[in-house]
């Protein structure tokens, strides 16, 4: 699991009640100005009587600056319809996405254009490079048809084809490189515009398991360098465990639940939640924060531990120490005492149907 970041408090990315309906009259449901929005199951319902495909139905979340949110699902869930209507490579049929306080649907295809151009990297699953291009030159490619001279535009290529680790191979096709190598190189050329949002769409989901965990690596890697506001798409736990900020779980093409992904361990909406998160090893993903409580024992001879202590190395303390362990916070104030009592109690919290 990834370490916790505080989440700047700045929205950068919103998507408000986004439906997509495929079908022969989509538009006809959403004619009426209210759009619907009063009974979203009981639209939902007509919708799907009438022989149409509701992909996504009444979705609203927000993304914050340098936050990776996670939209996950089983297939056909609708996330990547969802990734798709955010860069409206998939025109939604109503809501908003609002891109710093922008709505994206009002926009014009010139200008959409140029906002994909300059402020959106994209990489799917698919790498999409092209064959005729050597890596410097599929990376570049973007900052070409941004009009960059190609002096500046190799120069920039050259920087991010050292960042995903790719020196060396600039001069390579994509057939003479592995599967990722190919997806190093699809990353670089999304990261090559400076994109203020950065949508991945199952990046590693067609890679070998341990090439695909060394570029999980290598993403976080990166993102902890770049600190990029991140759309990740996956259909993962695990994965979305190791990377994720906050996550939003889908079915239907509806939100379930928001949250951190402790959040949703501790205290899932519901079965589908809980059957995403059964095999998940608690006393790797809980934190000492996690389980402190408020308590009226005294405090004073106890040990202290940082809140972002992982549980398993926690667990011998809390051996060792029967009255358990003072947790502070990153400014060093205490937020409560963790017992072994309070790790049952959460990993019993989780097991509960609400």
């Amino acid at each position: 699991m990834k370490t916790e970041v505080v989440i700047d408090d700045e929205i950068k990315l919103s998507c408000r009640n986004i439906w997509k309906v495929y079908g022969a009259e989509p538009q006809k449901f959403f004619k009426v100005n209210r759009q619907g929005f009063d009974d979203p199951k009981k639209l939902t319902k007509v919708i799907s009587e009438t022989g149409h495909i509701v992909a996504a139905a009444n979705v609203s979340f927000d993304v914050h600056v340098g936050e990776i949110f996670v939209i996950m699902g089983l297939s056909g869930s609708g996330k990547s319809t969802m990734v798709r209507c955010l860069s409206r490579l998939v025109e939604p049929n109503a809501g908003k996405v609002l891109l710093d306080g922008e709505d994206l649907l009002k926009k014009n295809g010139t200008q959409l254009t140029e906002i994909r151009r300059h402020k959106m990297g994209m990489v799917f699953q698919n790498f999409g490079l092209m064959p005729h291009l050597n890596v410097i030159e599929n990376i570049a490619f973007p900052l070409k048809l941004q009009g960059v001279t190609k002096s500046d535009r190799f120069e920039q290529a050259a920087r991010v084809i050292e960042l995903v680790g790719l020196a060396g191979r600039e001069t390579n096709f994509p057939k003479e490189l592995s599967g990722g190598q190919q997806q190093r190189v699809g990353i670089a050329r999304s990261l090559a515009v400076e994109p203020d949002v950065w949508f991945l769409d199952e990046p590693f989901s067609a890679l070998d398991p341990l090439i695909r965990k060394q570029m999980q690596n290598e993403f976080l890697r990166i993102q902890a360098l770049k600190k990029k506001t991140v759309i990740f798409i996956t259909h993962d736990f695990q994965e979305a465990l190791r990377i994720a900020d906050r996550m939003a779980i889908m079915r239907d093409g509806t939100i379930v639940q928001i949250g951190r992904p402790v959040d949703l361990i501790l205290n899932p909406a519901d079965e589908y939640i809980r059957d995403f998160t059964y095999d998940v090893p608690w006393e790797s993903v809980l934190r000492a924060a996690d389980i402190a409580t408020t308590s009226s024992v005294k405090t004073i001879n106890l040990p202290e531990v940082s809140g972002s202590t992982p549980v398993a190395k926690l667990l011998p303390l809390l051996a060792r120490s029967k009255s358990g362990v003072i947790v502070v916070g990153d400014d060093g104030v205490p937020v409560g005492v963790a017992t072994a009592r309070s790790f049952v109690e959460a990993l019993a919290s989780a097991e509960t149907p609400n």
